[in-house]
């Protein structure tokens, strides 16, 4: 309407403008109905246009009035549903605070009021029943959303977690099944059939789901990837207990493939090279070993890298382990391995310089027991026995725990690799169940002789005429005798008792 008006001004505007600008006013009769109007140009255009915009102004009118009924019934609509939105939005919000009566109060209308959302007011009825811990009326909607093909999904979602909260496992199954059958499928149903699979060691089946979870774009390529080598190396880990020879062909063949896929994954590598050096291709398990290295070093790479070979010599040795380190020196197992390489070797200087780059790092039992090892390869047994205690409080390293005392790397029980392969295809992080479980492990703390041996200086003062050697306090338990009485000559000195305390202590 305002802008035919304008449109209407502008015209009349340049109209008479012309009319001024040629100096004719112009002349114009107008007969009607037996009535004769003579009057100029000019001012038969501006009454035409005004007559014009009359009969727009009073057509625009009239629509108004008619559709009047339609516009009051599109605001009636409109205001429906705002209060219907607010509805469900109070619903969602209260069934999530677990106010169960609240949400079925909401969800109770929302149905009366969101005709347009009928797929919303389901589920939040399905959420406001389980809120309100009725698991039938739960199902009930849930089971409602299944004759929706946009809902269906969600409907089997909603049943699958009622089953399984009512530990149905297998009707938790046949929905996830039924689910990841649809066009459209959540990464959830595969989750559930993975695990379903995991818990029954059905390895190869599991494969197969991670190939099909790829194919359909359910799972990220990396997430496929890593969940194929877990599964690899897991099922190498099964077939390698069996005495067949062709299982334990297949074994070496899924371990190798598992270290090509994921050379970070410890497991995988270890077990491959394990394997190709009970073949007789320990320079192919070196490889492999060396590989791994470069990616994520772990102490059990280095451990199996040290064992491939059993007839060098123990320099030989070394220069071989410091290689390896060299390979990715920034690394903190780099730099423990160049420690141990040292004192393999027994270059003493170079182990306390190779010591020294550890010293920013969290004291562990494990850092402990090698910063012990060191001392008391240079001949310091006190600071030794320091380290010795500090590793007694220390933390235990969970990479650590990952080797058995047996002597055999990642032992893990058929439910350790399943949650394994879960936690490694995710994230790609290896978690460790001999830690989490306390377990048994390899000893962090050397068993090394440097309780009170005859070379101390302080057990020898009595026989080189020299001063005691000063006594700390505070070192001591409350029966010990503090100061033991000097033997007399020709009599014989009492053993000292080997033990350890928390700081320097003397013999009793």
């Amino acid at each position: 309407m305002i802008r035919a008006a304008i449109i209407v001004f502008l015209v009349a505007a340049l109209a008479t403008a012309m009319l001024a600008i040629t100096g004719e006013p112009g002349h114009a009769n107008v007969v009607w109905l037996g009535w004769r109007a003579d009057m100029t140009a000019a001012a038969f255009v501006l009454i035409t246009l005004f007559l014009a915009l009359s009969a727009m102004v009073a057509w625009r009118l009239l629509l108004w009035a008619a559709e009047a009924p339609r516009r009051a019934a599109r605001a009636r609509a409109e205001g429906r549903r705002r209060q219907a939105n607010d509805v469900l939005t109070r619903g969602f919000v209260a069934a999530a605070a677990g106010d169960g009566s609240e949400a079925r109060r909401l969800a109770q209308k929302a149905a009366e009021l969101a005709d347009e959302a009928p797929g919303l007011v389901r589920v939040l009825a399905a959420q406001a029943a389980e809120a309100a811990g009725d698991a039938a009326a739960a199902q009930a909607a849930y089971g409602a959303m299944l004759g929706l093909p946009d809902m269906r999904l969600a409907g089997h979602k909603g049943l699958m977690q009622l089953a399984l909260a009512q530990g149905d496992r297998a009707g938790a199954i046949s929905h996830a099944e039924q689910a990841y059958g649809l066009a459209r499928t959540g990464r959830w149903a595969w989750r559930v059939l993975l695990e379903a699979k995991l818990e029954d060691g059905d390895w190869s089946g599991a494969r197969e789901l991670a190939k099909g979870a790829l194919d359909r774009k359910i799972v990220s390529p990396i997430v496929a990837e890593r969940a194929r080598a877990a599964l690899l190396a897991a099922s190498a880990g099964q077939l390698e207990a069996s005495a067949d020879p062709n299982s334990q062909a297949q074994a070496l063949e899924f371990a190798v493939e598992a270290a090509k896929l994921q050379p970070g994954f410890a497991p995988g590598v270890v077990m491959a090279a394990r394997l190709l050096g009970a073949s007789g291709k320990p320079a192919r398990a070196a490889q492999v070993l060396e590989g791994a290295w470069k990616v994520a070093p772990h102490p059990a790479l280095w451990l199996a890298y040290r064992d491939l070979r059993t007839s060098e010599t123990p320099r030989q040795r070394a220069d071989r382990l410091r290689q390896l380190a060299e390979l990715n020196p920034g690394a903190r197992e780099s730099r423990i391995l160049l420690v141990e390489q040292a004192l393999i070797a027994g270059d003493t200087s170079r182990a306390q310089a190779a010591a020294r780059a550890l010293e920013p790092e969290t004291v562990t039992a494990r850092i402990a027991g090698l910063m012990a090892r060191v001392a008391f390869a240079a001949g310091q047994p006190d600071e030794a026995r320091v380290w010795m205690a500090r590793g007694v409080k220390a933390e235990r390293e969970a990479d650590w725990s990952d080797l058995d005392p047996e002597g055999r790397a990642f032992a893990y029980e058929a439910a350790d690799w399943a949650r394994l392969v879960m936690s490694f295809a995710e994230t790609g992080e290896l978690i460790h169940p001999r830690h989490e479980r306390r377990e048994r492990t390899m000893r962090e703390l050397p068993a090394l002789p440097i309780s009170y041996v005859d070379s101390v200086a302080f057990l020898e003062a009595h026989e080189v005429d020299a001063a005691p050697y000063p006594v700390e306090e505070g070192v001591y338990e409350e029966d010990e005798t503090l100061v033991p009485p000097v033997p007399q000559p020709g009599q014989r000195r009492p053993q000292a008792r080997r033990r350890l305390a928390s700081g320097p202590r003397v013999a009793k």
